[in-house]
């Protein structure tokens, strides 16, 4: 196994659909700019209500990529 270096960035995502697809919207987002994306974990998840009714998701993740050798 060969030894990595990370950096970690957060971000936030936001669906209508539910919380997976929000931080699918992010990671995705992320992807277009940043390569090498290895991992994620979610730190926070929050939500609007309107309507008596979840009407958006809000999902916060760390995200860690592998730096360059």
């Amino acid at each position: 196994m060969t030894d990595h270096v990370y950096k970690t960035i957060e971000l936030t995502g936001s669906s209508s659909s539910g919380i997976e697809d929000a931080v699918y919207h992010a990671v995705a987002k992320a992807s277009q700019s940043i390569h090498k994306l290895r991992w994620f974990e979610v730190t926070q998840i929050r939500g609007e209500i309107g309507d008596a009714a979840i009407k958006h998701w809000q999902v916060t993740a760390k995200v860690g990529f592998t730096i360059d050798e």
